[in-house]
């Protein structure tokens, strides 16, 4: 395996991460609200405090993903 197609590979799935990320806009936009709501002052992010709304906005970017990938 070559160290220079490795990269090549890294950033053209790197280039297409805005567009990719750009399709799951409301499951980011919800996930982000509930990281926010959650910290509020100094708070920590907890472990699952947030989880339903990651599990929603990582199903959404694999399956642009795929769709992408065909």
């Amino acid at each position: 395996m070559s160290g220079s197609n490795v990269w090549s590979r890294t950033r053209e799935k790197l280039r297409l991460f805005p567009e990719l990320f750009a399709q799951c806009a409301e499951e980011g936009a919800v996930y982000g609200k509930c990281v926010t709501a959650t910290t509020t002052g100094r708070q920590e992010l907890k472990k699952d405090l947030c989880a339903k709304e990651f599990e929603a906005l990582k199903s959404c970017f694999t399956n642009a993903a795929k769709k992408r990938a065909k």
